[in-house]
């Protein structure tokens, strides 16, 4: 049975030195409860201690590293099960395949790969790596695939063989990236593990069918050879059995404490879909729940960009919106009779109005409140965006420096503010915007006047 924050607490050295990070050790004790921690946080713990709290101390799923250097992909350690009981951490990886009978010819594509991105609300998306397949069944075509994909992109690779020989090959040539080995399964384990161990690489473990058990006892002979870096393939593929299967990893981790089963989870939609919109449907299930690595067959900007949309709204943080720094924004190069909007800093309120703005063609200055990440009506509601901090906005921007008149444009979606806001700005000419962004080009162009 796991233990209880007070249980872990007698165990610390109750110095509150605040070494690990947390103000007292109490604080710390019962962030190792909720597996939020690790107890290696705390310098002073005994060796002692260490052995009886290795159970609360470990997260209930691994965080496992694949690839070196900046762009490496960091994947496992969440704590919940649902994304609104706290948040999710690590968003899984999205990898394209890349069969070693087809890689000379594959230039192109990870060239694609390497160089999309795609900004959405000031954060650049871009995919995580690729998996290369030694469909050939040839040890030296996988080996020479290996190296000719390394060689073209800085991306984590997985290298897919279950020939020992074959993956051998391979590692000779790129064990200094850290690939990813899928993966070993009954019949291979031992030697697969030995390579694993050899070279330092994350291993993937593979059950040939939904048999969890199967799944566990490999992770238990890793674990017992010395390995912890797993990643689990639960061989299903459809939508049914890989959503059953992914969520009972998750519960079995995270509600049962089952450390067999505490890894990050690969998957591979492309192999459960009859085309290709089921493959990336199935992609976006993986990743709702609860993939670590999704390895996908096809890449395309229409396949791509909805899925990595996805992966961001999911990982991110429900209770820390993401949002802009408050300020002043000049848009397009505006002058002193350039017209000035107000907005909140939530980004994809921020991102929506600038976007309008500057493709308007209407330079303009763009007033950021700081309403801890909100958007307009919902700010407004909370009372983080009313006239006084609109107010108290414009007068610690300096506008009055910046522009020859005293005209603020708000949004539309708080006119009610219109009169409120003029008391707090005696002198100034408010002015009501349109409620959705997409008019704002044509509000400026048929209304604005400065002064």
């Amino acid at each position: 049975m796991p233990l209880t924050g007070i249980e872990i607490y007698k165990f610390l050295p109750k110095t509150n030195c605040k070494k690990c990070g947390f103000p007292t050790c109490l604080a710390f004790a019962m962030k190792l409860a909720q597996k939020g921690a690790e107890l290696s946080a705390c310098p002073d713990v005994s060796e002692e201690a260490k052995q009886k709290l290795e159970a609360a101390a470990r997260p209930p799923i691994r965080l496992v590293t694949i690839g070196a250097g900046d762009k490496k992909l960091e994947v496992g350690n969440e704590v919940v099960l649902f994304r609104h009981e706290k948040t999710f951490y690590h968003q899984p990886g999205l990898m394209v395949r890349i069969k070693d009978t087809e890689a000379e010819g594959a230039g192109k594509l990870i060239d694609d790969v390497n160089r999309y991105s795609v900004e959405r609300v000031g954060i650049n998306m871009t995919l995580n790596g690729f998996a290369i397949e030694n469909a050939s069944g040839s040890t030296e075509t996988f080996a020479k695939a290996a190296d000719f994909v390394r060689s073209k992109t800085t991306f984590p690779l997985v290298l897919m063989s279950a020939d020992p020989s074959a993956m051998s090959a391979a590692l000779d040539k790129v064990a200094s990236v850290k690939p990813l080995i899928y993966a070993a399964n009954a019949e291979n384990s031992g030697q697969m593990i030995d390579l694993a161990k050899k070279h330092g690489c994350p291993l993937a473990l593979a059950a040939s069918g939904p048999d969890l058990s199967a799944l566990a006892t490999l992770a238990e002979q890793a674990n017992k050879a010395g390995l912890e870096d797993l990643v689990l393939d639960p061989g299903t593929r459809g939508f049914a059995d890989s959503l059953a299967s992914l969520t009972q990893i998750r519960r079995l981790a995270l509600k049962k404490s089952f450390q067999p089963l505490g890894y990050p989870i690969i998957t591979f939609p492309g192999q459960g879909a009859a085309n290709l919109e089921e493959e990336v449907l199935l992609a976006g299930q993986h990743i709702a729940k609860y993939a670590g690595v999704v390895v996908l067959d096809h890449f395309s900007a229409s396949i791509v960009y909805p899925l990595l949309t996805l992966r961001l709204n999911i990982y991110t943080d429900p209770q820390k919106p993401i949002q802009v720094t408050p300020g002043i924004y000049p848009l397009g190069s505006p002058k002193e009779s350039s017209p000035i909007l107000i907005t909140t800093n939530f980004s994809l309120t921020y991102f929506s109005v600038a976007g309008e703005v500057e493709s308007s063609g209407f330079p303009s200055w763009l007033l950021v409140a700081d309403t801890e990440g909100l958007s307009v009506l919902t700010s407004w509601a909370a009372g983080k965006f009313d006239a006084e901090k609109i107010a108290k906005t414009v007068k610690g921007t300096q506008m009055e420096e910046k522009v020859n008149h005293r005209s603020l444009v708000i949004p539309g979606a708080v006119a009610v503010l219109h009169g409120e806001v003029e008391e707090e700005l005696p002198g100034w000419k408010i002015m009501v915007g349109p409620r959705e962004a997409i008019d704002i080009g044509s509000f400026l162009k048929r209304t604005w006047s400065a002064g």
